[in-house]
């Protein structure tokens, strides 16, 4: 089975909360983790044609396609075994309005959750489930 690749904000604190929570949850071992600001993360940036900096949201990468914003988190949660699922019944709302409210915490989750100085650093046992 291909991994899914998730492309996160480094740096953002609610941005690692929520690595931590999907690799404590990913008991199929779908996902590999990749940091937005490391060199693999910014070459998968130019792979997809998209933003190398001033990042504002993560990046579900499915083998030759990507999901962004709100439509990347209901594919996760689909994907992950947590109470957390209720929440698919939002993804019968329109894009406009989930998009808007991933968008409205994107825009603020550094003056909300906080940001650290350099990329978070993998321990010995996560190793494995990050790129780059």
């Amino acid at each position: 089975m291909n991994k899914m690749i998730i492309l996160f904000d480094g740096v953002c604190n609610f941005c690692n909360f929520w690595v931590n929570f999907i690799m404590d949850r990913d008991k199929d071992d779908r996902f590999r983790f990749c940091s937005l600001q490391s060199e693999k993360g910014q070459e998968y940036l130019r792979k997809f044609n998209l933003q190398t900096e001033n990042f504002d949201t993560f990046i579900l990468i499915t083998g030759e396609s990507y999901l962004m914003k709100s439509a990347a988190g209901f594919r996760v949660l689909r994907s992950l075994k947590t109470g957390l699922r209720v929440l698919l019944i939002f993804s019968v709302l329109p894009t406009f309005i989930t998009d808007g409210i991933y968008s409205l915490i994107a825009k603020n989750r550094y003056s909300l959750f906080g940001k650290k100085e350099s990329c978070r650093i993998p321990t010995p046992e996560e190793r494995s489930k990050f790129i780059g």
